[in-house]
Parts: C-alpha cells; sequence; structure tokens
C-alpha cells in the first residue's frame, strides 16, 4: 500500500508530497512540528501534543493553518489512510511562502504537512535493553520550550552519538548541567532512589511521554524532583533512562562509556516502563495538558 500524506489541503500520494521552494521552512526553519505516537491505534498524548503545538505557534507568532478540531480530524484521517496502528504521525506547520526576506512576510497563510508511518508495536523487552548516551555541549538556542525544525544542532549531537556507538547524546549546558538528550528527555534514579528530571520552563522541550511518566509516578507515589542535575551527579547514579514519543521509557545502562549504578537496567526503570504502559492504555496520555498556558 503507497503511503499518504497531507499537504496543505489535500491528501496525496507520499512520493508526489511537495512544498515550494520558497517556503520558510525551508529557507529559514520558519516552522514547528510535533509527533504523536501511535499504540494500538490510539494517539497517546493528542490534546498534549495540540496544546503544546499551540504554546509554539503562540512564541512564534505563526498562525494555526486550520483549527485546532480540523487538525485534530487531519491527524487522524492521516493515521487512518496509511494503516497506522503501532507508529508515528508527523506534522509540520510553516510560516508559509513568501519571497526570501527575514521579516514576516504580509498576507502569508501558514502551511501544513502531515505524514504517517508504522512502526513495531511498542515492546518493553526491547526498551529494557539498556542503550548508552554521550554527553556533548548544550550549543542551541535558549528557547528549548518551542518545538522548532531547527534541529541542526540536535542533528550534530545524534550523529555524534552514532558515530561513537552510543543511541543518545545528553546536552550539557554551561553550568555543566544535563538539559535533555537530542531527541529525548533525560532521567536518573539517585543513590538515594530520588527520581530525577530537568525542570521545565525554557530550558528543556516538556515532553509528552515526561509527563506522563511524572503522572504514572505521583499516581504509584513514586517521588521525583524536576531540577537540573550535573553529569557528576549523573555518573554517579544509580539508574537513568531516556523518555520520548519513539523511545517510550528505555533504559541507560552507561555515560560515556561508563556504567550507571551496576551497568544492568534498574528496578525503578523497569517499574517506570510498567507504569508508563498501563497510564498510557488506560488514560491515553498525561491529563494536565495545560502546561504551557
Amino acid at each position: 500500500m503507497s503511503r499518504i500524506a497531507y499537504v496543505n489541503g489535500q491528501y496525496v500520494p507520499h512520493q508526489d508530497a511537495a512544498v515550494h521552494i520558497e517556503d520558510r521552512g525551508y529557507q529559514f526553519a520558519d516552522g514547528v512540528y510535533e509527533v504523536f505516537a501511535l499504540h494500538q491505534g490510539r494517539l497517546i498524548g493528542e490534546q498534549g501534543h495540540l496544546n503544546r503545538l499551540a504554546h509554539s505557534l503562540t512564541e512564534l507568532r505563526i498562525d494555526w493553518p486550520v483549527s485546532q478540531r480540523a487538525l485534530g480530524v487531519i491527524i487522524g484521517e492521516v493515521a487512518r489512510r496509511n494503516r497506522v496502528r503501532d507508529g508515528l504521525v508527523y506534522l509540520q506547520i510553516t510560516r508559509g511562502v513568501a519571497r526570501r526576506d527575514h521579516p514576516f512576510p504580509a498576507d502569508t497563510e501558514s502551511a501544513l504537512v502531515v505524514t504517517a508511518r508504522r512502526l513495531p508495536p511498542l515492546d518493553k523487552a526491547q526498551l529494557r535493553q539498556g542503550v548508552g548516551v554521550i554527553t556533548i555541549p548544550d550549543i542551541r538556542w535558549t528557547r528549548h520550550d518551542i518545538k522548532s525544525v531547527s534541529l541542526l544542532p540536535n542533528i550534530l549531537g545524534k550523529q555524534q552519538a552514532r558515530e561513537a556507538g552510543a543511541y543518545e547524546a545528553w546536552m550539557v549546558n554551561d553550568d555543566g548541567m544535563v538539559t535533555e538528550g537530542t531527541s529525548s528527555n533525560a532521567w536518573i534514579v539517585t543513590k538515594d532512589g530520588e527520581l530525577v528530571t530537568h525542570n521545565a520552563a525554557h530550558a528543556i522541550l516538556n515532553g509528552i511521554t515526561r509527563l506522563s511518566v511524572l503522572e504514572a509516578a505521583a499516581e504509584a507515589g513514586i517521588g521525583f524532583s524536576e531540577r537540573p542535575f550535573s553529569v557528576e551527579e549523573a555518573m554517579q547514579a544509580k539508574e537513568a533512562f531516556i523518555t520520548s514519543s519513539t523511545s517510550h521509557v528505555k533504559a541507560v545502562t552507561n555515560i560515556d562509556g561508563q556504567s550507571v549504578g551496576n551497568g544492568h537496567v534498574g528496578e525503578l526503570t523497569t517499574r517506570m516502563l510498567d507504569l508508563y504502559v498501563d497510564f498510557i492504555e488506560a488514560k491515553g496520555g498525561p491529563q494536565n495538558t495545560n502546561t504551557w498556558n
């Protein structure tokens, strides 16, 4: 079956999908995006993603190409037409097509692209196979809370991780604190058993999976702290893991080649994966969807 994409009001064969060469997303990375996970035919954290999208659009002063309700219908239709039960839906909104000039163009309609692809179903055994991360300087702009399509620093970091034989790169700010991964949020479990992830605001992209894990932990009575942690503290941690729409809750067993804890997947990481899966299957994602308001 050929894949179907949505491009500015039309459903078209994926191989024929295209945007104008003067789309500002192509010229300036003047746009935002979201990635929705599909689990057993259900969009995970749909309202959270839409609210975060609204925040990104507002901060960059980009107009909605369609209403939020209509966008939800389009996302569901793209998933349906591509028969994606487990996988991803990607959407991108840019400021639109205009003659190349840095200031905002007048009377330009924002552009919308939505695609979907299948992935293997969520596999707990695979997620519990620990992966390695490396640490790199965080060279991004300071508005990490905006899900901008300008991802060059993330791409360079991910490539550096791949060349080092690692799964992910954790970015470290000028104060020596881990902010997040190139495409994930970073977590540790301290020697005292404290679950820690960086606080949100502008410092990180507040992940939908991150929010689900926090809510699942709270429901289970597991204490956590949203605060910065240093590379040194991460090296001394008992456990570590990452979260994202594609990695769910994935164990980290070494950082810069040094084992985390005993080098095996930890008990709390294992429990958080179970709690997360139970949570999304019961509730579909985080219930606090006003985080960006």
